[in-house]
Formats: structure tokens, sequence, C-alpha cells
């Protein structure tokens, strides 16, 4: 459940005590019905008793409800750019684009040579590109291929390092190999689908 970690990340991040409800997604519970009814899936937020849904709205969110440590750079260009990369790296997450995504990301957003997008803390662009960070290895594995090659990409590289010793993401990533064998079980069950 990667885009899960990017709610809990930023709450984490904020220092926002919430309630974690894990969810069955082969099996969903009225509560998620309830409060997604459109697309019934997670991650779903709910604040007050209002439900807010998609992970990126969510990161939103959060960060203008709770705005210590922002995620987002507060100058409007800055700001701007930054939501670029995340509409990007949300448009990339598929597997037959990431050798596009970690090109874009070594040339053009990695280039101030700062520890993370916007300097020495992490924000929303960060997060937005944990899928590089931890789950492309697990989608190699399962997937049976690489994409990735370190040295072809040394600033993603870098960033992935820093990133993932950040204690709030390291104390919360997610078990590699559960995603492995997730993504195995996918696999197989789209090869037997689409043999049958």
């Amino acid at each position: 459940m990667a885009v899960v970690k990017l709610v809990i990340w930023a709450l984490k991040l904020k220092g926002i005590p919430y309630e974690y409800i894990e969810e069955d997604l082969s099996n969903k519970s009225p509560l998620l019905l309830q409060y997604n009814p459109i697309h019934k899936k997670v991650p779903v937020l709910v604040h007050d008793g209002k439900p807010v849904c998609e992970s990126t709205v969510i990161l939103r969110y959060i960060d203008e409800i709770w705005p210590q440590n922002p995620l987002l750079p507060a100058d409007p260009y800055d700001r701007a750019v930054a939501l670029f990369w995340i509409k990007f790296a949300d448009d990339k997450a598929v597997v037959k684009e990431w050798l596009e995504m970690l090109e874009a990301m070594e040339e053009h957003v990695l280039i101030r040579g700062k520890k993370f997008f916007d300097g020495d803390e992490i924000n929303m662009v960060d997060i937005a590109f944990c899928m590089v960070a931890h789950w492309l290895g697990a989608i190699e594995d399962a997937a049976g291929l690489k994409v990735f090659e370190p040295h072809k990409f040394p600033r993603v590289s870098s960033w992935i390092q820093n990133f993932k010793s950040v204690p709030v993401i390291k104390d919360n990533l997610p078990d590699t190999d559960k995603i492995v064998a997730h993504l195995k079980r996918l696999k197989e069950m789209l090869l037997t689908s689409k043999s049958n």
C-alpha cells in the first residue's frame, strides 16, 4: 500500500497524531465504501468526520490544515514547480515509464545540489517520488527486470539514501518482502487470466 505510506509520512513529518485502520482491499469494509464510494480505494483521510481521498489531494489538505513543517515551498513560483513535479511523479508511476522518470529526476528535479528537492528537509515532492526510493526495487524483483542502475543516476541514488535515512521514513517503510510477494501474486493472476 505505497500510497497509504505517503499520508502516514506526511502526518508524522508534521507531528500529527492519527489512528491508522488497515484495509483489506480484497474484502473492502463498509467504512471504506462509505468514505470513498466513487473509487473504493485507499488512502482515505477522515478529518472532523469528513473524508478526503486520493493521496496527492490528501497531502495538500494536510499541508493546508497543519501549516507547521510545510511540505510545499512558501514562494508561489517554487510551489508551482514542486506541484509540477508531484504531478509528474503521479503520472509516471507505471513500470514502463520508470526510466523516463529516473532521467527527469536526475536531469531536472535534483539539480540544485541539495539533499532533498528543496533543501535539507523533506517536502511534498520528495514524498511524491517515494516510489523510486522504495518500491522500484520491489517492482524490479517481482517483474524480474532491472531499471535503476545507480551509476547512471548518481543524484537519484544519493537522494534515495538521504530519503530512506530520515527516521520518520525509515521507521515506517513497508516490508519489501511483502511488497514483492504481493506483486508476484498480481503478476501470476494477470498471467493466469490472460491464458484463460
